[in-house]
């Protein structure tokens, strides 16, 4: 008597397990999302960062010290090669950055140089 009920009594533990895998798949998800959400959150961050940082059109030392420290971490986040590119040119420079480069940085950011006054 006890054989026949056997199947039975497994099939509640089948779909406790099926369960289970459910609750699993679906915390595996909302943690890949949640990875997911903070890895764009450090790029959009990283993106402010560099682009903060070249606002005005002019690159000073400082402004060079502080995109070569952002760049490893630039890379390591994803961000786009055209934020990269430009800034592995100034970082690895001779010190000499050309317009074009800036330029690049700040089309990749959204803005555009500001003209220099003219003097006359």
């Amino acid at each position: 008597m006890i054989r026949r009920f056997a199947p039975l009594l497994a099939v509640p533990l089948l779909v406790v397990l099926a369960g289970c895998s459910s609750v699993g798949d679906a915390a595996r998800d909302i943690a890949g999302e949640a990875a997911s959400q903070a890895g764009s959150a450090a790029v959009a961050e990283l993106q402010e960062q560099i682009c903060t940082t070249i606002e005005d059109g002019q690159l000073s030392e400082q402004d060079k010290d502080v995109l070569a420290g952002l760049l490893t971490a630039a890379e390591a986040a994803g961000v786009p090669a055209e934020f990269l590119n430009p800034i592995d040119s100034i970082a690895g420079g001779d010190g000499q950055v050309s317009r074009e480069t800036i330029d690049a940085l700040l089309d990749a950011c959204g803005n555009t140089a500001t003209p220099a006054p003219s003097n006359g």
